[in-house]
């Protein structure tokens, strides 16, 4: 069985240089500079009106909440279903079912994420609530800024079960982001950590609103040369606070 992990194994963070994966600029193979331009304020334009729920600090009537009760604290998260539907129920009916009650943090990377989400603790495991996997839901309203909680996949598009990390890297990673391809406000955002090398690759489907203190906590513990914490660090339960409304 294939290990679910993230694509990028990277210990040592780098910046991104180019972002073909979120939107591509519109090019002219025989336009002139100002139609190159104009194409590009037109899509700086756009991306500066798109909504950004990451960055509320509340919790929508149309957005899940949950608290994750860990053996090092609790984890507040909001969850976006309306841009993630199939993620956000798979997650929040695995956590009604007391799916990852008992589950350990199996992989952590400090300055990078904590993952979760496999009953075989060994990153092997796992399912959807479907019993099959499913597909990478991709929105350009949802970025793996610091905070962000993602579906973990075995590297491709349609290889999501159960597992799920969160990211926890503090580092300035806006170095090389283009705001032809982010809007402004995320630059910003990844100015306090985060890890853009993810986007367009992993499901992003909610973000930590409180407990990144706890996060932390646990990205700074012990771990062997597998990544995996000396203590056994598990979810022991998963409280549902909101559910979203239609």
């Amino acid at each position: 069985m294939k290990k679910i992990v993230l694509g990028v194994l990277l210990v040592s963070l780098f910046t991104l240089s180019a972002c073909s994966s979120k939107k591509e600029t519109a090019k002219s193979s025989a336009g002139s500079q100002a139609s190159s331009q104009t194409a590009s304020s037109a899509v700086k334009t756009d991306l500066e009106k798109i909504d950004l729920p990451q960055l509320d600090s509340g919790v929508a009537k149309t957005e899940d909440e949950v608290e994750l009760v860990t053996s090092k604290g609790n984890i507040t998260m909001k969850l976006f279903p309306k841009q993630a539907p199939k993620a956000v129920e798979n997650f929040v009916k695995h956590a009604k079912d007391g799916y990852y009650n008992g589950v350990t943090f199996h992989r952590v990377i400090k300055e990078f994420m904590i993952q979760s989400g496999d009953p075989k603790g060994d990153g092997t495991g796992g399912e959807s609530i479907w019993g099959k996997p499913f597909k990478n839901e991709i929105s350009n309203q949802l970025y793996n800024i610091r905070g962000a909680v993602s579906m973990a996949n075995s590297g491709g598009d349609n290889s999501n079960g159960s597992q799920f990390f969160i990211v926890q890297n503090d580092q300035d990673q806006s170095d090389g982001l283009l705001i032809d391809d982010y809007p402004q406000k995320i630059i910003d955002a990844y100015k306090k950590g985060g890890y853009p090398q993810l986007d367009g690759k992993y499901t992003v489907f909610g973000q930590v609103t409180s407990g990144m203190d706890v996060v932390d906590e646990i990205a700074n513990v012990k771990v062997d040369s597998n990544d995996k914490p000396e203590e056994a660090i598990s979810i022991e339960k998963i409280n549902i606070l909101q559910e979203a409304q239609n």
